[in-house]
């Protein structure tokens, strides 16, 4: 196995490191940071998983920023060789409130029979400027999970492209975004189905309040001779404030027949049956607010399926959910939580 930082990875391994380095061109709209990335990029690992082994613990990767005006172009090379499996976790944090602006790119590999998690939370400060551009390659017989926790930024982008290349292939694409105040988030995706008999399915839910933005873009796309794709394609949005903004464009784009694709999404408020029912036992409409936008991220959870990850997470957006009631720039916003319920809420005295 091969666990190291990408300067050394280059001077050590360079013909792997070429193999693998930015070799999906992008496609989303971002090439000109991807570019940008690759002239300036310095920093990153490289994880290579060899053939049949299995790690049951996960990798963790953090990434850090501190100073005004700092850039920063992390960069992560994941290649998970035939039958092998492997979970990564990889962070990215501001060290303090400062803007900064932060262009990183992954590159995902998971060979014949692999099977490949990836999770990126992302915590950059409220006045960072921020673009996350993945790649994942899924190869005959392999499966991969791609999940993105999107919390930090002023405006954040991320485009994540899987491609399916090998019949038996299968790809989860998954992502939970809580906004609040004027954050922007920009999600553009591509399922990309190169082979026959290959499945993807996509869920990215958004939770927004105050002023919040965020747009969804994404294509299913069965090229010719990908007989027999199984695709899927969901958007959810929960605005939280009659002033947020959600913009959903699903697309399909069909080169090949006998495949079954579907593709939607959907845009609402808090239903008032749901805040008349935990108003009438007690609790507050904010607290219930609270409640029902933690509820709202629980099916993403659930799909990526790692308990114990999953419960740091859920602490990140019970944090992002808490500055929130803060922050009031309507009416609307006016009432905020009581202390007390928010103490019980997190089990303490």
């Amino acid at each position: 196995m091969i666990w190291e930082n990408l300067a050394t990875a280059r001077q050590q391994h360079p013909e792997l490191v070429e193999k693998h380095f930015m070799a999906t061109a992008s496609r989303l709209g971002s090439e000109k940071f991807a570019a940008l990335h690759e002239a300036y990029c310095r920093a990153g690992v490289l994880l290579y998983v060899p053939k049949n082994v299995i790690i049951e613990k996960p990798f963790l990767i953090q990434h850090s920023v501190s100073g005004r005006h700092t850039a920063v172009f992390p960069h992560t090379l994941v290649v998970a060789e035939e039958n092998s499996r492997v979970l990564v976790m990889e962070s990215f944090r501001s060290l303090d409130e400062e803007p900064a602006f932060a262009c990183s790119v992954n590159d995902l590999v998971a060979a014949r029979g692999a099977s490949l998690d990836y999770l990126a939370l992302q915590l950059w400060s409220e006045q960072s400027l921020s673009l996350q551009l993945g790649a994942t390659s899924v190869h005959q017989d392999a499966s991969s999970k791609v999940f993105h926790v999107n919390m930090g930024g002023s405006y954040a982008r991320v485009e994540t492209h899987s491609q399916l290349l090998g019949s038996g292939a299968r790809s989860e694409m998954l992502a939970l975004t809580t906004a609040h105040d004027r954050q922007q988030f920009d999600q553009r995706t591509l399922q990309d189905h190169k082979a026959p008999h290959t499945w993807s399915d996509l869920l990215f839910k958004n939770t927004l309040n105050h002023r919040s933005k965020t747009i969804f873009k994404g294509l299913i796309k069965v090229e010719h001779g990908a007989r027999q794709t199984d695709a899927y394609q969901k958007n959810r949005n929960l605005l939280l404030n009659p002033e947020a903004e959600a913009d959903s464009m699903p697309g399909l784009e069909i080169e090949n027949d006998d495949v079954k694709c579907t593709h939607g999404a959907t845009t609402g408020q808090i239903d008032r049956d749901e805040l008349f029912y935990m108003q009438a036992r007690g609790i507050t409409p904010a607290l219930a607010k609270y409640l029902i936008g933690l509820g709202f991220c629980e099916e993403v959870l659930e799909r990526f399926g790692h308990a114990e990850i999953n419960d740091g997470i859920r602490s990140v957006i019970e944090r992002k959910f808490d500055r929130s009631r803060h922050i009031q720039l309507s009416k609307s916003d006016a009432e905020s939580i009581d202390e007390t319920d928010v103490r019980s809420l997190q089990g303490t005295k």
